[in-house]
């Protein structure tokens, strides 16, 4: 750039060097090469409480990660494995019901009724077109709701309380999360035995995992000690270069808590809650299917939990 008025100016054009890439194959979709070091150390989550549901959240600060769409194809393949689940939706989107083919605007009881009304919330589940799959819905209503609890003494174990009544009726809870450290996140972990983590295969998500384990650890220290991570897990996929390295760097610092296999990008995902279905139903051999499928029966084998008890 030159000069303009006599000032000089900041920006500057840089030059760049064209490299080819490689070609990658199919067989080498996932770095397998990370060899592990000395784990980040994460607080571990503790067992279920007997005859009660687990309760995991997932939960990361960045959007457009995956979150929603985690929650939905677990909770559904979780649900065919014949196990009794519940999804809690504390995200104002409400894109967990859109997803699974419910109409949010036919909906009365919701996480805000929930939340502000413990005694009801038998009537704030809904079925799904899954068996033993329910949901609690979320929408715009639960905008208003962090103001009118904040002020509120034990604000932040509101949802925990509600879900009491709940918890002997299920097999798995899955909290889905706004993305950020709202009071209604703080909530959402109050409440849980565990948390689940979506990654995407991106340097910038690097930074928002330590800044999402910095507040679990303090929720854990100061609201919930039975709170720890579940698992850590990564979405949006590609045999790229970039997405091997930071796929590699996650096993290497996190291998205790990585849950395989990765998520691979997958234009089914995207089809599938456009036609309110998971995706083991709309497109169960999709590369998105075989991953949401395996990634939720391994997640299954680690909570060790069996239909019917824990």
């Amino acid at each position: 750039m030159g000069e303009q008025g006599g000032e000089r100016s900041i920006v500057r054009d840089a030059e760049f060097e064209s490299v080819s890439s490689p070609s990658l194959s199919s067989k080498n979709i996932f770095d397998s090469s990370a060899k592990p070091r000395h784990a980040i150390d994460l607080p571990h989550s503790t067992q279920t409480r007997k005859g009660l549901a687990r309760v995991v959240s997932i939960i990361n600060l960045k959007g457009g990660v995956g979150k929603t769409t985690s929650v939905i194809n677990i909770a559904a393949r979780v649900a065919e494995l014949g196990l009794r689940v519940l999804i809690i939706d504390i995200d104002s989107q409400g894109n967990c019901a859109t997803g699974l083919g419910i109409d949010k605007s036919k909906v009365e009881n919701t996480t805000k009724t929930l939340v502000l009304n413990p005694e009801k919330a038998m009537s704030c589940r809904y079925s799904t077109d899954i068996e033993n799959l329910h949901i609690v819905i979320g929408d715009g209503r639960l905008i208003s709701l962090e103001q009118e609890i904040m002020a509120d003494l034990g604000r932040e174990n509101y949802l925990a309380d509600s879900l009491e009544s709940l918890l002997p009726h299920y097999d798995l809870v899955l909290i889905d999360t706004p993305p950020n450290l709202n009071l209604l996140s703080i909530n959402a972990l109050s409440a849980s035995d565990g948390v689940l983590i979506p990654v995407q295969t991106e340097y910038f998500a690097l930074e928002g995992l330590a800044m999402l384990t910095n507040s679990i650890k303090e929720v854990r220290k100061r609201i919930n000690p039975r709170l720890g991570v579940d698992g850590i897990f990564l979405t949006m996929h590609a045999p790229t270069i970039l997405n091997n390295q930071v796929a590699g760097l996650l096993r290497e610092h996190f291998w205790e808590h990585l849950v395989e296999p990765p998520i691979r990008r997958n234009i089914k995902l995207a089809e599938a809650s456009s036609h309110g279905q998971p995706i083991t139903v709309f497109a169960p051999k999709s590369n998105g299917g075989e991953d949401y499928a395996a990634l939720a029966e391994n997640l299954v084998a680690r909570w060790a939990i069996v239909s019917g008890g824990n």
